[in-house]
């Protein structure tokens, strides 16, 4: 673990609102906190440099830390099952779709309570059960593996009255190379279990730990008290009908609440539980046929649940601290900086004005969604590559792959290989800081930047130029909506808008049409579709459907999300292409170099003359600007949009300016490709499109299309083309005078 880490409740604040912090500090100990407003992030000595301002805080200075330790793996807590007074049979039975055997004995289902315990699992050599009482532990192996992502049923029996406990196991689809079957019994000595306990599904309880955690799907656990034989209950679970004989005490239907962390018990008893850490459910089970792809259509085919022993959710960190904002601070990027005798790290967030549009009628939209699906996104060896230079330059030494503890993103696997679908803020986000780089940049001076460090070259601009601001978020707009943004003359993006929900789309296209106005200042943008967990946005569920870049994609049946039953993937696939948004849209990717970009005729339309103020002999056709930059060493690179008409790019559209990337690492994104091959030129689709277009009622939007655009604004202490070029479009925009629309004659 770090040293000292932490994490805040929410991602942005208004003044007179509570704010809570949750640090852990390895060992325990004093540590000292502050908190200063970001101006820039990056901590490049050759570029701007890492700027702040110190604000006064009640509560900075020293304070005592404790240890505070991430509990991964998910499952389900049943807090409460009486088994009654004891004495009849006592069986458990699921069905089992296991994923990493060779992570050992694994727990499916656990029972404890009064000093006793009966667990059923699986391990390298098939299931397993296990008896403890007062009288001693006995336990059973099936002695044959299972096999990996295939279904299985298996059970245990326990019978007090003949002290003997029992094993089974089955597979759904019989092997031609070996027999998986397995039936076994052994004696136990004397002993009972009675009383209230406790269920843990997917794990098993360790005192106050949970370990053995199960990776794979889990459908239809149950809890059988009767004098049914082992076999009969086997094939009960196998064909889904109820046993005769044996009353029924619990079985978890994960076919209801899908939406939910409920685990619902469709027993007689009502044994509840909840799922912990974010599990994904709406997951193919053994009666899946194949004829439907739609959860909400015949939910008892998807009555699994796919659990991790990575997964995390809300890590349930304790408030170390907690304090209201205060009504003096300005909007703006802010950060607590920790320290624990010279440890440090920090944790951003953002205050917003107490009433939107008060302070400044520009607004900078944190890209807070994006932060939270690629946070603790592990790169391997991206710590040690970056820890020489950050020290160096006075920046946090930090990558996800040095800290595997605080999780994965949904850009990784699962430690079974398949892939991470929720993504949550309840955790140390510990690539998500100022004053840290991400990469070795290619280009010798550059920064390395991504996200919250990157983004501030937009904040500092605004600042420089004396453009007031204030800043919202994702979250926000996810929330309020339209509502929020039309307090705002001009909102600009960060450099990576990538992930959405249909309600931040929504309040988009909503302004447009109400005559907003928009800076579009990234890549890759408005591109893949999320969906928030049903508590709010703390957390997100991510299905990769169909096509575009992506390192895993969900396995058929799995497309819909569980949160609310939508389809996942592309948002171009959903119908909703972002040509059709902002005017471009994700056409390549490569290196992490930047490229030039090169006025075209269409900086010299009038639509477009307060572009060129200032800069009127430069701003001409074919003359080269963006060559320089702190990302890559270029404005145009890593990811590129373009202009596509047939994907919605409006027929009035004015591209002002282009960059053709001819490095070969630039290719067409998958959702280009008609074949293996991409038959057109280069320039037909490895280009990023500086794209303007005005919208309904007097709005208007820009859109540059590139990734490492916005590190070219501080070249020359902002004094640049690309700087003056967006100072420009900022300032016309924040001017309430309305764009007229463009006539026919002059397309």
């Amino acid at each position: 673990m770090l040293p000292i880490t932490g994490y805040v409740d929410r991602w942005s604040v208004r003044p007179g609102e509570e704010l809570s912090f949750k640090i852990g500090v390895r060992g325990g100990g004093r540590y000292s906190a502050r908190i200063a407003r970001v101006l820039c992030g990056d901590p490049n000595p050759k570029g701007p440099g890492y700027r702040e301002v110190p604000v006064a805080w009640q509560l900075e200075g020293e304070h005592p830390g404790e240890e505070q330790l991430i509990a991964r793996g998910s499952w389900v807590d049943v807090p409460k099952l009486d088994l009654g007074a004891g004495g009849p049979p006592v069986a458990f039975a699921a069905t089992v779709w296991p994923t990493l055997l060779g992570a050992g004995r694994q727990t499916v289902l656990n029972w404890a309570g009064n000093g006793a315990a009966l667990t059923l699992g699986i391990g390298p050599a098939g299931a397993f059960c296990r008896l403890a009482t007062a009288a001693g532990t006995t336990e059973i192996e099936a002695g044959m593996p299972l096999t990996e992502r295939a279904w299985h049923d298996i059970a245990c029996r326990y019978d007090p009255a003949s002290h003997t406990l029992e094993l089974g196991q089955v597979p759904r689809k019989l092997r031609l190379d070996r027999d998986e079957r397995r039936t076994l019994s052994q004696a136990t000595a004397a002993g009972a279990l009675a009383g209230n306990g406790r269920v843990a599904i997917a794990a098993e309880r360790v005192g106050t730990a949970v370990t053995a955690h199960f990776n794979g799907k889990i459908e239809r656990p149950r809890l059988l008290g009767g004098t049914d034989g082992l076999e009969s209950i086997l094939a009960s679970q196998g064909s889904g009908i109820a046993l005769a004989a044996s009353g029924l005490i619990a079985e978890w239907d994960f076919a209801v609440d899908i939406p939910t962390d409920r685990a619902a018990d469709i027993g007689p008893h009502g044994f509840h539980g909840r799922c912990v850490n974010l599990p994904t459910r709406a997951m193919t089970g053994s009666r899946w046929t194949g004829a439907l792809h739609r959860w909400t259509e015949a939910p008892d085919q998807w009555a699994a649940i796919h659990f991790h022993d990575d997964d995390i959710g809300d890590a349930g960190w304790k408030t170390s601290l907690r304090f209201t904002v205060p009504d003096d601070w300005v909007s703006g990027v802010y950060a607590l900086h920790l320290d624990k005798d010279g440890a440090r790290d920090n944790i951003v967030f953002y205050v917003r004005a107490a009433v939107p549009g008060s302070q400044a009628k520009v607004a900078f939209l944190a890209p807070t969604f994006s932060y939270t699906v690629y946070s603790q996104y592990q790169k391997p060896g991206r710590q040690a590559l970056i820890t020489e230079r950050s020290l160096a330059w006075g920046a946090l030494a930090q990558a996800p792959d040095g800290h595997p503890e605080y999780g994965v993103s949904p850009y990784n696997f699962h430690s079974d290989g398949s892939g991470v679908v929720m993504s949550t803020t309840r955790r140390p986000l510990i690539d998500k800081r100022v004053n840290q780089i991400h990469l070795v940049d290619p280009s010798p001076d550059s920064s390395g930047l991504y996200w919250i460090s990157a983004d501030s070259y937009i904040t500092d601009l605004l600042t420089r130029k004396g453009i007031a601001f204030e800043v919202i978020t994702d979250h926000d707009v996810h929330a309020e909506g339209v509502e929020l943004l039309s307090q705002y003359q001009v909102v600009l993006t960060g450099q990576h808008p990538e992930y959405h929900t249909t309600q931040t789309l929504d309040a988009l296209a909503t302004y447009f049409d109400g005559g907003g106005r928009f800076v579009y200042l990234g890549g890759n943008g408005f591109y893949w579709k999320v969906v928030p967990h049903a508590d709010g946005p703390w957390a997100f569920e991510l299905r990769r459907a169909e096509g575009g870049i992506r390192l895993w994609e969900t396995l058929p049946g799995e497309s819909y999300h569980a949160f609310d039953g939508s389809y996942g993937g592309l948002w171009r696939r959903l119908g909703r292409p972002p040509q059709a948004l902002v005017g471009v849209g994700f056409s390549t990717q490569g290196e992490y170099k930047g490229y030039p970009y090169t006025f075209l005729d269409g900086i010299l339309d009038p639509r477009v003359a307060f572009m060129r103020a200032g800069m009127e002999d430069k701003a001409v056709p074919g003359t080269v600007f963006g060559e320089r930059g702190l990302m890559g060493g270029g404005a145009a690179g890593h990811e590129l949009d373009r202009a596509d008409e047939r994907l919605g790019t409006p027929a009035h559209a004015i591209i002002v300016g282009r960059a053709v990337v001819e490095d070969p690492s630039y290719q067409p994104v998958n959702e280009e490709r008609r074949d293996h091959t991409w038959p057109g030129q280069r320039a037909d689709i490895i280009r990023s499109d500086l794209t303007f277009m005005e919208t309904a009622n007097g709005g208007a939007v820009f859109s540059v299309g590139s990734m490492n655009f916005i590190g070219a604004l501080p070249i020359d202490n902002y004094d640049n083309p690309v700087a003056r070029l967006i100072t420009n479009i900022v300032r016309r925009f924040a001017d309430p005078t309305p764009f007229p629309a463009p006539k026919e004659a002059e397309r």
